[in-house]
């Protein structure tokens, strides 16, 4: 493939761009008619072969905008970065001549000749390699080491290190020309770095966060985290819809094939499959809101509410003390405003489980039988009152499943007023969560289910 390409198609990729290998293909007989030639033709027609969404079409505008777009020339008057290395070699008048010239012609006739050998000199420094902000200064020293810098910074030292009224010029020049020549070089590696870099730097800050305990998040954590938390949703919905339309292709059965095809010698002209019956999910979401575990809740609800295209059938209650369904602040609002509204209005109550488990008999009983799969999240300190372990017991017995996430390491469980250990005799499944990958691995083992 091309290799201007697969430079484009990667830049596409770290920028969230999910470019199959099918779609590159495409891609590359789309380059082969069209060619370089025009970029605004071009432009469209990788748009329709790279990009299946309109989140990814914008993506896809961008990184083409930014990779195709020769960086502007650098501003005149601005200030070189501090460069404290020194070439030793020295070199002939003729080749000094020649780089000041190239330099020189930035704002006139070479301008183009000065980007393109910018350009390849970058690439043979492999600047797209580049990952953190501190990486810049090393990559613009390489690429001017590729260009040939060494001959002119000879020149120079030796002129400054014998100066005279004769020389004082031509080190003034010297020195001009490789200000210059690392301001262009900067402008050159900054572009890559916005390609390449900075989307690796926020994949790994985006790493850290996931894993990183939620209530100890900074308000730019937060904000990273909503970006990181589609991508994980995306993720398990992909995995789990590829799953179910593996699992419904059927397998074969050996003796319905045999009858049906008894009349044929058991010449098996037409197969039988059986089936096996699968659940589409069903969940029951119950989240303690109260202060102590609001920021866990959050993070829950903003899974489920990216998950709503997989998880059709999801019932979401929030509960300090009463339980209320929330189900209609997070269908019509925002969900930021939908999660001030919920924690505004239903957290500010002293925490009481067997409260709410009673609401829930009473009002929503019916919601669970034998495919739902109830998901709780709560520290399981219910301030001394009853925990209603008949219903929660009740509970158990009705559902698929009953996975309880609990934000309280394990060491905690079943001191002061804490029911976890009680609780836990009649879970499914009890886990400590106190990251975004723990929320993530409990909705994958209740998708797991209706596998």
């Amino acid at each position: 493939m091309d290799r201007t390409l697969s430079s484009f198609i990667r830049a596409l990729r770290a920028a969230g761009a999910e470019v199959s290998t099918g779609e590159a293909i495409d891609a590359a007989r789309v380059l082969a008619m069209i060619g370089y030639g025009d970029k605004s033709e071009l432009k469209t027609a990788f748009s329709l072969v790279l990009a299946k969404t309109l989140p990814e079409k914008a993506i896809h505008d961008r990184v083409f905008d930014l990779f195709f777009s020769a960086p502007a020339t650098a501003d005149a008057t601005s200030s070189p970065d501090p460069d404290d290395d020194s070439a030793t070699d020295k070199a002939g008048a003729s080749e000094v001549e020649q780089l000041m010239s190239l330099v020189r012609g930035a704002g006139g006739g070479n301008a183009d000749q000065l980007m393109a050998e910018i350009a390849q000199a970058a690439e043979s420094a492999g600047v797209d390699d580049i990952r953190f902000p501190s990486q810049i200064p090393y990559y613009v020293r390489q690429t001017m080491q590729q260009m040939g810098i060494a001959p002119l910074e000879a020149r120079l030292r030796d002129l400054l290190l014998s100066p005279s009224p004769q020389t004082h010029q031509e080190a003034t020049d010297l020195a001009a020309a490789r200000d210059a020549l690392q301001r262009h070089v900067r402008v050159r590696v900054d572009q890559r770095f916005q390609l390449f870099g900075k989307p690796a730097t926020e994949s790994f800050l985006s790493d850290v966060a996931v894993n990183r305990a939620l209530g100890r998040m900074g308000s730019a954590d937060l904000e990273r985290m909503k970006i990181a938390v589609a991508r994980m949703a995306k993720r398990l919905a992909t995995k789990h819809s590829r799953r179910r339309r593996i699992t419904s292709r059927g397998k074969l059965d050996l003796r319905g094939t045999l009858r049906a095809n008894a009349s044929h010698d058991f010449i098996p002209f037409n197969l039988v499959l059986k089936y096996k019956r699968r659940d589409k999910p069903r969940i029951v979401a119950i989240c303690d809101v109260s202060a102590s575990v609001s920021q866990q809740a959050h993070f829950l609800l903003l899974f489920l509410y990216a998950l709503r295209d997989t998880i059709t059938d999801l019932s979401t209650f929030a509960f300090s003390s009463q339980l209320y369904d929330i189900a209609a602040p997070l269908d019509t609002l925002p969900f930021d405003d939908a999660m001030a509204f919920i924690l505004q209005e239903y957290g500010s109550g002293s925490t009481d489980y067997g409260q709410a488990f009673a609401d829930l008999a009473d009002r929503h009983w019916d919601l669970i039988d034998r495919r739902t799969t109830v998901l709780i999240l709560g520290d399981g300190r219910s301030n001394q009152t009853d925990p209603r372990l008949d219903l929660f017991r009740e509970m158990s017995e009705r559902a698929k499943r009953v996975i309880w996430l609990c934000p309280e390491p394990p060491g905690r469980w079943g001191t002061g007023d804490s029911c976890m250990l009680q609780y836990r005799t009649f879970a499914t499944h009890v886990s400590h969560c106190t990251s975004a990958v723990d929320i993530e691995r409990a909705i994958d083992e209740a998708l797991e289910a209706y596998v």
